[in-house]
């Protein structure tokens, strides 16, 4: 099979040269490691890929590729390069992806340092955006006075994508922990309240005994330990049997 990958015809004597592009492909690597031909890929103006089946062990789907040329009016080809390449069903590495957008929670050790970048959409220069719903001009006011305040604080990016980051997680409505709660964290007596924006959708849990104690949870997050949670009468322990009063004392015992 003969296919055009970028529109020109095949050339004719490129696209027959199967035992050519398979003697030059044996010249590298083992004639075991050579299966069928498979094909050729028209590449450019009288250049065209000879797919053959890779049949070396660990790379299944694989195909061996050799590309030859023939120049104008040649009668002979030339090899130009063979390479293997990834089939449809080839097992590949994943797509690379930057450390600092793997980095999860929990990754990082004492000691570790993971700095941000100077344009992290995330952050915003602190005289420009707040935390709090207050007048800016107050704000760079003071701070400027004072010295006090951060050279940089959430963006309204920044602050979306942890809103959504933490909805979405544990300590979301939708976790087994919340689905099989008797009741939501913002009725709860144990919720913190944050300050500012994220106010309206989260706060801290303050029970030493729940799973979330000390993390951020959302209000219709919930667990089992629920101040105002209740046993069941059948789940509440049995009740103490009445005090017995022992009036067995020295005024009792006769005299002998």
């Amino acid at each position: 099979m003969i296919t055009a990958a970028r529109g020109p015809k095949p050339d004719a004597v490129a696209a027959s040269a199967v035992d050519a592009a398979r003697e030059a492909l044996l010249a590298l690597v083992a004639a075991g490691e050579v299966g069928e031909h498979l094909g050729a890929v028209a590449e450019g103006e009288r250049v065209v890929s000879h797919h053959f089946a890779c049949a070396k062990k660990g790379y299944r789907g694989w195909v061996w590729a050799v590309t030859v040329a023939r120049a104008s009016r040649a009668k002979q080809v030339t090899i130009d390069e063979v390479v293997l390449l990834p089939g449809d069903d080839a097992i590949v590495a994943p797509a690379w992806v930057p450390y600092k957008d793997r980095v999860a929670p929990g990754d990082l050790s004492p000691g570790d340092l993971l700095p941000v970048e100077a344009d992290d959409p995330r952050l915003a220069p602190g005289q420009s955006a707040g935390d709090e719903v207050v007048d800016r001009d107050v704000v760079r006011e003071a701070t400027f006075e004072v010295g006090l305040g951060r050279s940089r604080v959430l963006s309204l990016e920044g602050r979306d994508q942890a809103a959504q980051r933490w909805y979405d997680g544990d300590q979301g409505p939708e976790s087994a922990l919340a689905q099989a709660a008797p009741d939501t964290c913002g009725t709860c007596g144990f919720l913190v309240r944050l300050a500012g924006p994220l106010s309206t959708l989260f706060g801290v849990c303050a029970n030493g005994n729940a799973n979330d104690d000390g993390r951020a949870v959302s209000l219709d997050h919930g667990c089992g330990a629920h101040s105002e949670v209740q046993l069941a009468k059948r789940h509440q322990p049995e009740p103490m049997p009445e005090p017995i009063v022992d009036h067995f004392s020295d005024d009792h015992v006769e005299s002998f």
